[in-house]
């Protein structure tokens, strides 16, 4: 796991009764991330940023051709319908002038996807994330809870909602 020495230093002059002003690493958001791990497994935010919470986001209805309670109406299986949410959360984002990178935490909801025994295919939603999250890029990777549920608005036929809180530094 990264800890950052900065934040053991500021221990050991404060314990020393040392007092100085710490440098800007005190004002940046602080991801600790396991090594190999695609998400954090904690984010520390610190005072004054502010907080940006996006509602749950589906796929799109891409394809209207497809039939009612279908996979297919809503980009297809959770891999192709995890792109398009993860877009969707891109342009979300931007609308605010943040990106991926801000993302600070993450809740996915996946449904068991018919074509799977009714299992929620996470090696799909993870493809998908992989091409997001913890890239050459983009390599922030925000804290996550993934969960299986029984159904999503809309359905049948969405197999996954992402909700997410970005952070923005104060002005």
């Amino acid at each position: 796991m990264r800890v950052f020495q900065p934040i053991r230093s500021v221990t050991l002059a404060l314990a020393c009764g040392l007092s100085f002003a710490t440098p800007s690493l005190a004002d940046e958001v602080t991801r600790y991330v396991p090594e190999g791990a695609f998400i954090a497994q904690s984010v520390v935010v610190p005072t004054g940023y502010e907080t940006i919470y996006i509602s749950g986001l589906l796929a799109p209805h891409n394809d209207q051709a497809g039939p009612a309670g279908s996979t297919a109406r809503y980009g297809g299986n959770t891999e192709a319908q995890a792109e398009l949410v993860f877009k969707r959360l891109e342009a979300a984002l931007a609308v605010q002038n943040l990106g991926l990178g801000d993302v600070v935490m993450m809740r996915v909801y996946l449904v068991g996807d018919p074509a799977q025994g009714g299992a929620m295919d996470f090696a799909g939603m993870m493809a998908a994330y992989k091409r997001f999250f913890g890239t050459p890029t983009q390599p922030n990777k925000p804290s996550r809870a993934t969960m299986q549920v029984a159904g999503l608005v809309g359905g049948p036929g969405p197999l996954i909602e992402i909700e997410a809180q970005a952070v923005r530094r104060p002005k």
